[in-house]
C-alpha cells in the first residue's frame, strides 16, 4: 500500500530560506494595498493645504491607471531584467513616487507621484504572486497565497492608522516620507533576500499590449478631464470620446493574438460578459466611497483624520467579513447573492446620501457596512461565473481579467465622482454649502449602478441555468 503524501505545515513557513522571502513579498504587497486608505485619510489635509479641491478624484484615478499600466507590462519588465530585479525597481519606483508627493509644492505634482506609486505598486503586487513559483515549494503555494490576500484585511487597520497620525500631528508630507523609507528598505531587502531568477527555457519574449493599455488610459483620463472642464457640451464630449476609446479597445482585443480580456468579455449572452459586466460596475460603486467620505465627515462633523479613516476602512472590512461567511454557502444561495449583493450596495449608498449631511455619525456606520457586505456577499462567486463560463482555451485570460475589469471600474467610478462633486459644486471651493451637496448627489448619483448589477446578476443566473440544461438536452436527444 502507497503511503499517503503529507502536506507541508505551516510551520514549514518559518524555515531560513523561506521566511525572510514571505516577508518581503508580503511587505511589497502591503505597500500596494494600503496606499488607498492611506490617501484616503490624508487627502483632506493635502487639499486644505495646498487646494485643488476640483482634481479629489485624480490621485486615484492616476493611482489605478498606472496599476492597471504596470500589470499588463509586468511580464515585459520581468523577462528584461528578472523577476527579482524587477521587484526591486517596483519598490524603488514606488518610493520615488512617495518621495514626489512629500515634496510636492501643488496638488499636481502629488498626482503626479500618485501615478509614479502605481506603477511601482503593481509591479510589486503583480510579481509578488510571480515569484511564489520561484521561491516556494508547489506544497506551500496554497499557504503562501491565503495569507497574500490576507495582507489587504491588514492594510484596513494599517493604511488609516499611518495617514490618521500623521494628519493627526498636521504633517501629512511626514507620512509620505514614511513610506519613502519603507519602500526602499524593502528594495534593498528584495535585492539581497529573493532568491536569484530560474532562468526559463521559452525563448518567446513576453510583448506589452500597449496600445490597448493607452486606450483604457486615455477613457479614464478623458473622464476626470471632463470633470473638471465647464460647459457641458465639452464635458459631453469628452464623456462620448471615453465611452468610443473604451469600446474602441474591447474590438481591438478581440481580434489580437494575445488578449487582455475574453473574446466574450461585456456580453451580456455569456456568463463570462454578464460577469465581467458585474464586476465593472460594483467596482465603480466602491471607489467614491474611500475619496469622499473622509472629506465629508470632516467637514460636516468635525471628525479627525484618523476616525474618518477608519469609517471608510469599515467598508473594507465588511468586504472580508462577508467574503468569509458566505465562502462555504452552496446550493441556491450563490445565485441569490448575486442579485440582492447589489441591492444591498445600493441601500448603503442611499442610505450614506441621506444620514451623511444631518447626522448623526453613528447612523452611517450601517450604511458604509452594506456597501462593503454587498460586493463582499457576491464578488466571489461572480468570478465564479467568470471562470467557469469561459470559452475553451481562454480559462486563463478570463480569470485574469478580472483585475483588469476591477482596477478599470475603480478608475471610471472615480472619475464619474469627480464629475458629480465639481458639479455640486465642490470644485469651486470646500465652502460647507457646497461640501453639503456633494454629500448627497455623489453616493445618490451612483445608487443606479449597483441596481443595473443586480438587474444582470439575474441574466447570469438565467444564462447559468440554461447552461446547465443544454447538455442535459442533448444526452437525451443522444
Amino acid at each position: 500500500m502507497g503511503e499517503s503524501r503529507k502536506e507541508p505545515s505551516w510551520s514549514a513557513l518559518l524555515e531560513p530560506g523561506l521566511a525572510m522571502p514571505l516577508a518581503v513579498l508580503l511587505g511589497g504587497v502591503l505597500l500596494h494595498s494600503m496606499n488607498v486608505l492611506v490617501t484616503a485619510t490624508l487627502l483632506p489635509s493635502i487639499v486644505a493645504d495646498l487646494g485643488g479641491a476640483n482634481l479629489m478624484s485624480w490621485p486615484t484615478t492616476a493611482f489605478v491607471a498606472s496599476s492597471i499600466v504596470a500589470a499588463a507590462g509586468s511580464a515585459v519588465v520581468s523577462g528584461s531584467v528578472g523577476n527579482r530585479r524587477a521587484f526591486c525597481l517596483g519598490a524603488v519606483v514606488y518610493a520615488a513616487g512617495a518621495a514626489l508627493r512629500a515634496l510636492s509644492p501643488s496638488i499636481g505634482l502629488v498626482i503626479t507621484g500618485r501615478f509614479v506609486q502605481g506603477l511601482g505598486g503593481g509591479l510589486l503586487n503583480a510579481l509578488a504572486y510571480v515569484l511564489v513559483r520561484n521561491v516556494f515549494p508547489q506544497g506551500l503555494w496554497p499557504r503562501v497565497f491565503g495569507l497574500l490576500a490576507g495582507v489587504w484585511s491588514v492594510s484596513v487597520l494599517a493604511g488609516p492608522l499611518l495617514g490618521g497620525v500623521f494628519a493627526g500631528y498636521g504633517s501629512w508630507r511626514g507620512a509620505f516620507f514614511a513610506i519613502t523609507a519603507l519602500g526602499g528598505l524593502l528594495g534593498l531587502a528584495a535585492l539581497f533576500i529573493l532568491p536569484a531568477d530560474v532562468v526559463s527555457a521559452d525563448p518567446a519574449k513576453p510583448t506589452l499590449p500597449a496600445f490597448r493599455v493607452a486606450l483604457v488610459c486615455a477613457a479614464i483620463a478623458l473622464l476626470s478631464l471632463a470633470s473638471v472642464l465647464i460647459g457641458p457640451a465639452i464635458k459631453g464630449a469628452l464623456i462620448a470620446a471615453a465611452i468610443g476609446a473604451f469600446m474602441l479597445m474591447l474590438r481591438i482585443d478581440r481580434r489580437a493574438g494575445s488578449a487582455l480580456l475574453p473574446s466574450d468579455a461585456f456580453s451580456l449572452a455569456s456568463p463570462t460578459g454578464a460577469g465581467l459586466w458585474m464586476a465593472f460596475l460594483l467596482s465603480i460603486s466602491y471607489s467614491p466611497l474611500a475619496i469622499y467620505v473622509p472629506l465629508f465627515l470632516q467637514r460636516l462633523h468635525a471628525l479627525g483624520p484618523l476616525p474618518a479613516g477608519y469609517m471608510v476602512a469599515e467598508a473594507s472590512a465588511a468586504w472580508t467579513a462577508a467574503a468569509l461567511v458566505v465562502a462555504s454557502l452552496s446550493e441556491k444561495w450563490p445565485a441569490r447573492l448575486i442579485v440582492a449583493g447589489p441591492l444591498a450596495m445600493s441601500a448603503g449608498l442611499l442610505g450614506v446620501a441621506v444620514v451623511m449631511a444631518p447626522g448623526p455619525v453613528p447612523a452611517l456606520l450601517l450604511p458604509i457596512a452594506l456597501i462593503g457586505i454587498g460586493i463582499g456577499s457576491s464578488w466571489a462567486f461572480i468570478a465564479q461565473h467568470v471562470m467557469t463560463g469561459a470559452k475553451r482555451g481562454e480559462e486563463n485570460i478570463a480569470a485574469a481579467s478580472l483585475a483588469t475589469v476591477q482596477q478599470t471600474g475603480l478608475a471610471f467610478g472615480a472619475a464619474m465622482a469627480g464629475l458629480v462633486a465639481n458639479a455640486s459644486g465642490l470644485g469651486s471651493g470646500l465652502d460647507r454649502g457646497a461640501v453639503l451637496r456633494a454629500a448627497f448627489w455623489v453616493p445618490v448619483v451612483f445608487v443606479a449602478v449597483p441596481l443595473a448589477a443586480s438587474a444582470i446578476g439575474m441574466r447570469l443566473d438565467l444564462l447559468t441555468r440554461r447552461s446547465r440544461r443544454e447538455p442535459t438536452a442533448t444526452a437525451r436527444t443522444a
